[in-house]
């Protein structure tokens, strides 16, 4: 089968023949009919990802049909159109993961190629509503937006919500589930352009972060933020807690600003602030975020489409941050 080869840090990405995997007991194989890039990827290629291995096969959400499973009782799925939750190992406690877990398209190959394996646990049906495209930009992305906002933060209808740094994939489903439940969503981005195409998908308004005091200017629009829904910590953290509400709640799931180095702790404690930390998430919270998927029809946002050859293109523009949601490798069909 054709796949990309990831043989070492700061590569390219190799469009090469490989052997198509082997299942074993509870796994199913999935013919892959489109993928789609997460960030995960490129820290991947740049070495800034534990647990390395080479050469590995990338790619962690994928959808496409079962064409062969190894046990029985799995036989219902062969035909089906599925999409693969790439959360593997999470363990019984829905807290927190164990110390196994691991995401699709590393530890174990994933989905860019012609074909994966996956255990049956980790199949779901296809939203009918989506295409092929659009369901393999939902896994990685979706369920981290999924349980940072809903499991950890408990956002509620009406509340009001900021997503910082809007364009990336999980941000732009965090905005999208917001506005799905009801909430008044505010944004942020580095590009004013970014902002435009938010607030008609269905944002209330959005401040560039680059602005000195950008904090102030989105408090002054919307009064003040129930839930912010951040990846970047570093100084944004600090502003957050001065524009959360009474009893707010922040929710992380990355800190591509790097540690913390500001703020006054008394705002954190005498506002009653709520701080959570977020990754990914459990079985549940995935079939969750499928049903909310289906129930809103929400449909994710695509940037681009490439071939599977064209991989490095793809994760170059990737690189270069010139994409507003996700960014998709069409496999077969």
């Amino acid at each position: 089968m054709k796949a990309i080869i990831l043989e070492g840090i700061n590569q390219k990405l190799k469009y090469t023949d490989v052997p198509v995997p082997e299942i074993g007991m509870g796994e199913v194989l999935v013919k892959i009919n489109a993928a789609s890039f997460n960030h995960r990827d490129l820290w991947i290629q740049k070495g800034q990802y534990g647990g390395l291995r080479f050469p590995s096969i990338q790619g962690s959400c994928g959808s496409g049909v079962v064409e062969k499973v190894f046990d029985d009782t799995d036989k219902n799925w062969i035909g089906k159109e599925v999409v693969i939750n790439p959360s593997l190992n999470w363990g019984n406690n829905p807290n927190t993961q164990t110390k196994d877990y691991i995401i699709l398209g590393m530890a174990q190959d994933g989905t860019f190629a012609e074909y994966v394996k996956i255990n049956s646990r980790l199949l779901h049906h296809k939203p009918k509503h989506l295409n092929s495209e659009e369901a393999s930009a939902i896994p990685l992305a979706g369920l981290t937006a999924y349980r940072a906002l809903f499991s950890r933060a408990r956002a509620k209808s009406e509340e009001n919500i900021l997503v910082t740094g809007v364009g990336g994939g999980v941000a732009l489903f965090v905005m999208q589930f917001a506005i799905a439940a009801g909430c008044n969503v505010y944004v942020t981005s580095g590009a004013d352009e970014k902002i435009k195409r938010a607030i008609v998908l269905g944002a209330k308004a959005g401040v560039n972060y680059k602005n000195e005091n950008w904090h102030k200017e989105i408090q002054k629009l919307s009064g003040g933020f129930d839930v912010v829904v951040d990846s970047s910590g570093g100084e944004t953290f600090a502003k957050a807690a001065d524009i959360c509400k009474p009893a707010g709640r922040i929710a992380m799931y990355g800190a591509t600003l790097g540690a913390f180095n500001s703020g006054v702790p008394a705002k954190i404690f005498w506002k009653q602030l709520s701080i959570f930390g977020s990754t990914m998430g459990n079985y549940e919270d995935f079939s969750n975020m499928i049903q909310f998927v289906t129930e809103h029809k929400i449909k994710p946002v695509i940037d681009s489409v490439f071939k599977l050859k064209d991989a490095q293109t793809a994760i170059e523009k990737m690189e270069r941050g010139e994409q507003f949601g996700k960014i998709v490798l069409k496999i077969s069909q």
